[in-house]
């Protein structure tokens, strides 16, 4: 008998498979899509861009392309993924087919773009609606997470242009919903810049804004129920004034710059004005405080306004900036809210950092590249990669539970979308049989069980 040879066991392949589903577990994707009448709202808003005797619908074809997107695809030629499975999918467009949609709604400009958004923003409130208690605004407030994203450009594209960082390509800003502790997020604004796009430019993060909030059901206009939260790039005059005129429903945590004149007040706080900054467990964080500056330091700036600083003792090896005071790192931030102690603001703007994880699952899910010539039809390509992020954070939302509602793009399609099957017909009836062996199996069949729980579009 033949001893085997190398550590893995031989196989032979053969290509005759009959009845075998590849990336069986993306089955719920599809019925994420069913549930939220997703599908048909595209279909609604792009049915003036079909003509008269096409046969594919312009909202299915995008959906599909946002499909390959989630499922870990980068290019429009990635859309053959699902062409390859016609049982999940249904028909696919070929890939002319779908250059020429994409050239279409690209010429079609801020019309196409905005019909596509109210299309997500009608689904974003029925998919709030459906997920009850774990919504993001369950505790009555919904937080928006404005920031930057660099892209690189690899060819000369429209609009690309050396970036801050020193690399080549796009500077798009960005806005994701928060979904706490317990979840991820989802995105709501994507603003397509040149490379050489400033980091503060107001104009950018108020349009930004106004994208971000346009996509929130209504009723979050009034009662400040909407926080609006941002780095440094977004402390300026002209933004924050803009924030503040829109006080009465909406509140802000705007991260400042170290200014010298906030480096001289910052001197001249005593000890005992300080106190100590906290953890999300409402422990004290060591070797970290926090103060309020008052007085002329606010002059020029909005009424109501709240500056808060921090303190902190260095990470081992990290340099201190020439704004730092007495060893320690200072941050600074803005805000409107009067009615907490200023630990809890600085923890609350503290966790704005979540907004990075939602990039990198942004980077993962067709945002490393635009592979696009065209702004415009870039643009186009930013609304596709924010269809499939959303599809990526409300499956999650409506159909895991535990550990597996904070699993990323990268998670997701490893461990779920990635299970093969087999299509049996039998009774009239086709039954997708899942891999009995593969660990998670009980995760997506349990998760198509809840979603199979949720009541139909009407």
């Amino acid at each position: 008998m033949k001893q085997p040879i190398g550590s893995y066991p031989p196989v032979r392949v053969q290509g005759d498979g009959r009845q075998v589903v590849s990336l069986a577990g993306s089955v719920l994707l599809v019925e994420t899509v069913r549930k939220t009448g997703l599908d048909r709202a595209l279909s609604a808003v792009l049915a003036p861009w079909r003509k008269p005797r096409a046969v594919h619908d312009p909202g299915k074809i995008l959906l599909d392309l946002a499909l390959a997107v989630a499922l870990g695809g980068d290019c429009l030629a990635d859309i053959a993924t699902l062409r390859a499975e016609p049982s999940v999918f249904g028909p696919v467009a070929s890939d002319p087919t779908v250059s020429r949609l994409i050239g279409t709604l690209a010429t079609a400009g801020e019309k196409a773009l905005t019909a596509i958004r109210n299309a997500r923003s009608e689904i974003r409130g029925r998919v709030w609606e459906l997920s009850a208690d774990r919504a993001p605004d369950a505790c009555g407030e919904v937080t928006v997470d404005l920031d930057g994203v660099l892209v690189v450009a690899h060819s000369d594209k429209q609009d690309a242009a050396p970036t801050w960082k020193k690399t080549y390509g796009h500077h798009p800003l960005m806005g994701f919903v928060d979904h706490g502790p317990g979840g991820t997020g989802e995105p709501v604004a994507a603003l397509l810049r040149p490379g050489n796009a400033g980091s503060n430019t107001a104009a950018d993060h108020i349009t930004t804004a106004q994208l971000a909030l346009a996509q929130l059901p209504k009723k979050y206009r009034r009662g400040r129920q909407t926080l609006i939260r941002c780095d440094s790039a977004g402390g300026t005059h002209e933004f924050v004034a803009w924030l503040a005129r829109r006080g009465r429903w909406l509140s802000y945590s705007v991260g400042m710059v170290i200014t010298e004149a906030v480096h001289q007040h910052v001197l001249k706080i005593p000890a005992s004005a300080w106190t100590s900054a906290i953890e999300s467990d409402g422990e004290v964080r060591d070797g970290a405080w926090v103060a309020e500056l008052t007085g002329d330091i606010l002059i020029g700036w909005p009424k109501g306004l709240r500056l808060i600083v921090r303190k902190e003792r260095p990470h081992p090896g990290a340099q201190l900036r020439i704004t730092d005071a007495d060893g320690m790192r200072l941050t600074c931030f803005a805000t409107n809210t009067a009615d907490r102690p200023i630990a809890e603001l600085e923890l609350r703007h503290r966790l704005r950092a979540r907004a990075e994880d939602r990039i990198r699952a942004a980077r993962a899910t067709g945002l490393r590249n635009l592979p696009l010539h065209d702004t415009a039809q870039n643009k186009i390509w930013l609304e596709i990669v924010q269809i499939a992020l959303d599809l990526l954070a409300w499956m999650p939302l409506l159909a895991l539970t535990c550990k597996a509602r904070l699993w990323e793009p990268r998670r997701l399609r490893f461990r779920l979308f990635s299970a093969a099957g087999q299509l049996v017909t039998t009774g009239r009836r086709r039954i997708l049989r899942l891999a009995r062996h593969w660990p998670w199996t009980s995760e997506i069949t349990d998760a198509l069980a809840r979603l199979a729980l949720l009541p139909n579009p009407d």
